[in-house]
């Protein structure tokens, strides 16, 4: 038994890597999925803030066909009527999915808050 480690000398003796090389590989892991939460979280923000800003286009624009009396539907054409139910569905769509971001921004900032919190030597 004590001549499989008495042969150990014979070859190359054991090293392990400094500490400040451990540090860095560390710090370089922890770097690069800070990074990718950044992104994702700077992404899902564009993309929410561009949604927004073109829903709040498509409901000013909605509201000229939709008029404002009360018995205006009574009235109004069928290519309107279509017009407007197609524009609820995309409203509708647009709405769902800024709440999905809204909520993947929320999970994002969590997931950089506890990532920070576990490595709290990380600067980002």
């Amino acid at each position: 038994m004590f001549q499989f480690f008495l042969r150990a000398r014979d070859y190359r003796i054991f090293k392990a890597r400094s500490a400040g090389r451990d540090a860095e590989n560390d710090r370089s892991r922890v770097a690069s999925i800070a990074q990718l939460i950044e992104q994702s979280l700077t992404a899902a923000e564009a993309e929410r803030t561009g949604l927004v800003r073109r829903l709040d286009d498509v409901l000013a624009r909605a509201a000229v066909p939709l008029g404002n009396d009360t018995d205006e539907y009574l009235t109004r054409e069928a290519h309107d009527s279509q017009l407007l139910h197609q524009l609820e569905a995309e409203i509708s769509k647009a709405q769902r999915r800024i709440e999905e971001l809204t909520s993947n921004i929320a999970h994002f900032q969590f997931l950089m808050a506890a990532l920070l919190a576990r490595f709290p030597d990380f600067k980002p």
